[in-house]
């Protein structure tokens, strides 16, 4: 497998989800302004919308979206229990956490990046961001991660796209449960092994 990334963008999440997994694969970076690979390919001709996360599966499929590919990722070893099983009450909040991460704390962080935006409206989508904030930091107040006692791929995603807020000048230690999650989570080995590849890169 070939997991196409940008270093500082949701694609760390499938890379931390690889590594959790153990799963043999191969890092291939893309320039975000550009477009290019760094093997010289023009990455919208493996991903036609343009942006990363992309999986190349070894039979040449490509599967894109960050939630679509952490939990194919994660149904190729159940055993490991990053996902529910399909079907099941439990896989269900997972994915009501990962359509959450993606659409209220991605989703929502998105317009903070243009430096354009008018700071009026940058102070409207940060209120806006920290009542979401708000919310999982009252979830976390009372278990470890997402869905309960054990780090999931919603967890990768949510750590993920919260590594965004260093740019946006935002201090997470205005939620102390939210705050103490990143640091538990970014312990991780899986984490610190996909920190260090990017940085690499």
């Amino acid at each position: 497998m070939k997991l196409y990334y940008a270093p500082h963008t949701c694609s760390m999440s499938p890379h931390i989800v690889l590594r959790e997994l153990d799963l043999p694969f191969e890092l291939v970076r893309v320039n975000n302004q550009t477009k290019q690979t760094a093997d010289n390919r023009d990455f919208r001709t493996i991903n036609p919308k343009g942006y990363v996360a992309a999986l190349e599966l070894d039979d040449g499929q490509v599967l894109t979206e960050g939630p679509a590919i952490v939990q194919y990722l994660a149904d190729l070893q159940p055993e490991k229990r990053l996902a529910p099983a399909n079907g099941t009450w439990e896989r269900v909040r997972l994915q009501e956490w990962l359509n959450f991460v993606t659409s209220e704390i991605h989703g929502g962080s998105a317009p903070l990046f243009h430096s354009e935006l008018p700071e009026q409206a940058k102070t409207y989508f940060r209120e806006r961001l920290f009542k979401r904030f708000d919310y999982v930091d009252g979830v976390l107040r009372d278990q470890p991660y997402l869905l309960g006692e054990r780090f999931t791929v919603a967890d990768a995603y949510l750590y993920s796209v919260l590594g965004w807020c260093k740019f946006f000048a935002i201090d997470l230690g205005r939620w102390p449960s939210l705050s103490d999650y990143v640091e538990r989570v970014g312990k991780r080995p899986s984490v610190q092994a996909a920190l260090r590849a990017e940085a690499q890169a």
